[in-house]
């Protein structure tokens, strides 16, 4: 495997299970220096996992004031950061928009489009002064069709795709290249959350008859979040299985 990324240190939200985790194992073969941000950091296994993370830091993305205080410690132990992957999530309640609390709302909302902010708006400044950065923030195929009964998940989603379109042309000239990803469904833990028709009905809509790898979608992160992705900015990439209507 390239070891494009070699002397690059990656910091991937979410990345002690999942598809943070697919991702911070495939920056990690590709030479990164990898980061892992999670609420709970507790139990890593570097022999089931692969490998060992130069850092593991316990933190809420959705607060500015974790977020900012994580980045400072990992700029003081490493000294630069070229890659972000804005990956923590939660699906939310599936329920009527009308059934849907606001606390609930309130909470996805935080971490799934409030985060992406805090972290972009933490790490960028660093990366501009440096003229090289690569984020890539995970979206989802519910953030462009808008899917029935996540409403909260679907609208966050949809934030994460405008924030990484606007927020790339301020930084086009800087050396400094936003993207997302916006995945069909894959099978993680996160399904724990869903009903079974929910699953049922996201499977349904895939052409190709099956779920998402989280390998699939690491591969295709290594690459937005390497050199030879350089012009490219403000995309979305998909991964729909054939899904996508634009």
């Amino acid at each position: 495997m390239s070891q494009s990324l070699q002397g690059q240190t990656a910091i991937v939200t979410g990345g002690m299970r999942g598809i943070g985790l697919a991702i911070a194992q495939r920056l990690n073969a590709a030479g990164a220096q990898v980061v892992i941000w999670d609420l709970a950091v507790d139990g890593w296994d570097s022999a089931a996992n692969g490998f060992e993370p130069v850092l593991r830091q316990a933190v809420d993305v959705a607060s500015l004031a974790s977020v900012q205080g994580a980045f400072a410690q990992v700029l003081e132990r490493l000294g630069q950061v070229e890659i972000l992957v804005n990956n923590a999530g939660i699906n939310g309640p599936v329920l009527p928009c009308w059934e849907y609390s606001p606390e609930a709302w309130d909470k996805v909302i935080a971490v799934d489009l409030n985060s992406v902010f805090y972290c972009c708006r933490t790490a960028i400044p660093h990366m501009r002064e440096r003229g090289y950065g690569r984020i890539v923030n995970v979206a989802s195929m519910a953030g462009k069709d808008g899917v029935q009964f996540i409403s909260g998940y679907s609208a966050a989603k949809a934030g994460v795709i405008a924030f990484t379109k606007a927020a790339a042309k301020e930084l086009a000239q800087d050396g400094v290249l936003l993207n997302c990803i916006a995945p069909a469904m894959v099978e993680t833990p996160l399904m724990a959350e869903m009903t079974a028709e929910h699953i049922a009905a996201s499977k349904a809509k895939i052409p190709m008859g099956r779920f998402l790898k989280a390998e699939e979608i690491a591969n295709m992160v290594a690459w937005i979040a390497g050199p030879e992705c350089s012009f490219t900015t403000g995309f979305v990439f998909d991964l729909s299985g054939g899904r996508a209507t634009y």
